[in-house]
């Protein structure tokens, strides 16, 4: 363990102050009121710490804008969370024609929240219109596997691929979700943020963006949905980026759920009889960009021997075991570990050793190390231990800490050094939705080899899985030899609620209000 060396102690140090000024909050706010008592006035409390840039699913991808997708839209299928078996949702049954052509028979009967009529109409232009890149689906990757959706009657579609794509189902089922035809012609993604509208287990019934937003149970939820009918009435999410803040209220009583504790904090909570805490991994991972493009604003990321050093510089088992938390998994490749195609088999391993760092260094030119800015959104004491690691080899990190999607705009446009990043693949356990999101010439990828882009491509669209297997893992082996990026570890999250509330901890990291009830 690394973390009693004295640049390590104030990671520990101010959690503790953290955990005291929320209960000094907390008590302020208990011996001012009684606590909310949000059970018996059947409203769900949660906080979080990131806003939506969209409410609409296609032009978002923070995880609260996926958990809001999940609740009040759905797919046309739906995947099973534990056994990972696919079921009609919004399609009752669906067949394979041939490698690039599905089709699906739709359920009737269905309407969305503002009474327009679920159909073929709906599945068709929704498709179609953020499968076109001219319309700028923020979660692209999510749809540009989508040559065209065509009407074969009210209730049958037909979807056709550009290419053999095996993880058309996958996509369906999690996060291509299905909006009124009618009403997004007429408003479009702005008007679908402003007044969302979709045809699941809950409706929005007011948005203020960047503050909160209200959703209601939906009472006239199709009875043969695989989600299950909602049983709280009502569920309010606050956006409140300052965590101390989000403690003091789930203590107090004004809030009964939240996510993303910190290890250490959760810990402590676990001592308070009010509260709950439950824990678990997720698909999320968390990993490192380094940009070496040619307008980089650090050229010295552009010599491998530096990219390896900063890999050999940071003690992640340390990390691990003192920071992140129990069921996290450490990383050697760019993919979730229970992600179909992804591997580290033949990848290196970069061990943690500091003297080889170093030595790398003053080969490439910095025996005196150099500085450099560090960018990042979340998990920020994990961000300030890798700091300290590239600190003691001689690398000057400098953090730059903002809202999600400044950060993704920041790294879009070339002005990321180093970025410490998550991704949780939005819900898809297949490799195309992850590592072919930073490393296949999208807007995300700082890398940008030729040769990577061509075996993610070609793993993409294989349908033989031992021949698809082989690309991604050679794509993968490849990223790893060149130290493209720094695989770091799979996040478990920590959630803290009311004891009022009965919920379970998904490997999917998603919030199922409609699984949720009242003790």
């Amino acid at each position: 363990m690394h973390l009693d060396r004295p640049e390590h102690r104030h990671h520990v140090v101010p959690r503790f102050k953290a955990l005291a000024a929320a209960l000094l909050f907390a008590g302020t706010a208990l011996s001012m009121s009684p606590a909310l008592a949000n059970k018996q006035n059947d409203t769900l409390r949660m906080a979080y710490d990131q806003a939506p840039e969209s409410v609409d699913p296609y032009y978002n991808n923070v995880r609260i804008g996926v958990i809001i997708a999940a609740n009040v839209w759905d797919t046309l299928l739906y995947r099973d969370p534990l056994t990972n078996e696919y079921k009609g949702q919004l399609a009752k049954s669906w067949k394979q024609v041939d490698d690039k052509t599905l089709e699906f028979e739709l359920r009737e009967g269905i309407k969305f929240h503002n009474g327009e009529e679920f159909d073929a109409d709906s599945v068709v232009y929704t498709l179609n219109f953020v499968a076109d890149p001219k319309n700028k689906a923020t979660t692209q990757q999510n749809v540009r596997w989508i040559d065209k959706v065509e009407k074969i009657d009210k209730y049958k579609v037909r979807l056709t691929t550009k290419e053999p794509f095996p993880g058309a189902k996958e996509y369906l089922s999690t996060t291509v979700a299905i909006h009124p035809a009618k009403y997004y012609a007429e408003v479009g993604p702005q008007g679908m943020n402003a007044k969302p509208v979709g045809t699941g287990p809950y409706k929005v019934v007011e948005y203020i963006p960047g503050k909160s937003i209200t959703l209601e149970a939906n009472k006239d939820y199709f009875k043969d949905s695989p989600k299950a009918q909602p049983k709280i009435g009502k569920v309010v999410i606050r956006f409140i980026p300052d965590r101390q803040t989000q403690m003091a209220e789930v203590i107090s009583g004004g809030e009964d759920f939240i996510m993303h504790v910190p290890k250490d904090q959760a810990e402590q909570l676990r001592s308070m009889p009010q509260l709950q805490v439950k824990s678990g991994n997720t698909m999320r991972i968390a990993f490192m960009q380094m940009n070496i493009r040619d307008d980089t604003p650090a050229p010295q990321l552009k010599d491998e021997r530096v990219r390896k050093a900063i890999l050999h510089a940071i003690d992640r088992e340390s990390i691990i075991k003192n920071i992140v938390g129990e069921g996290s998994e450490l990383l050697n490749t760019i993919c979730t570990p229970s992600q179909v195609g992804c591997t580290d088999e033949g990848a290196p391993i970069y061990k943690y050793d500091p003297a080889l760092a170093k030595k790398l260094l003053a080969e490439a030119g910095y025996p005196n190390g150099f500085d450099i800015d560090i960018v990042a959104y979340r998990e920020r004491n994990q961000t300030e231990a890798i700091i300290n690691y590239l600190q003691a080899v001689g690398i000057r990190a400098k953090l730059n800490f903002l809202q999600y999607a400044a950060m993704r705009d920041m790294i879009r446009a070339g002005k990321a050094s180093l970025t410490h990043q998550t991704w949780g693949s939005n819900l898809v356990n297949d490799v195309s939705a992850s590592t072919p999101v930073y490393f296949a010439f999208g807007n995300d990828d700082v890398t940008r080899d030729p040769k990577v882009r061509e075996l993610l491509d070609k793993g993409d669209v294989t349908i033989d899985s031992t021949a698809r297997n082989a690309a991604y893992k050679e794509a993968l082996t490849m990223i790893a030899e060149h130290a493209y990026a720094v695989p770091l570890w799979s996040l478990p999250v920590y959630y803290v609620a009311s004891q009022d509330v009965e919920f379970k901890a998904y490997p999917d990291e998603l919030v199922r209000f409609w699984d949720m009830s009242w003790k």
